[in-house]
């Protein structure tokens, strides 16, 4: 079982910037495609962006490509989100998932944080 926290959340204006933070501890298989999936009250939770644990096979929303970068530090078992030019639609829960697969990850992510609040105001 892998467990996750999330850290680096908090409130900006219109193009500001933040950087997500995702500690992973457990059983590294589970974990090996990990990124950020983001939920609003009322609205389906959709995948932002995701990494395999060689750094491969990222995923991006297209609504974030060009302004946020995921990566990964195996070292500290931690993957980031920087995320550049933040835009009000970027408002939301942001919760770190993890799993064996990229498959597995997009369509039930088997391991979850606790999430952390970005919020983007004008």
């Amino acid at each position: 079982q892998v467990q996750l926290v999330e850290s680096g959340g908090g409130s900006v204006q219109t193009g500001g910037s933040l950087r997500l933070s995702c500690a992973a501890s457990g059983h590294p298989p589970s974990s090996a495609y990990m990124g950020w999936f983001r939920q609003n009250p009322g609205k389906e939770r959709e995948a932002v962006a995701g990494i395999y644990n060689d750094g491969g096979g990222t995923y991006y929303h297209d609504s974030v490509k060009g302004r946020f970068t995921i990566s990964r530090d195996n070292a500290k078992n931690t993957v980031y989100l920087q995320m550049n030019s933040l835009k009000a639609d970027d408002t939301g829960m942001y919760y770190c998932a993890a799993g064996e697969s990229f498959m597995y990850w997009i369509r039930q992510a088997n391991e979850w944080g606790q999430g952390t609040q970005v919020t983007v105001s004008s």
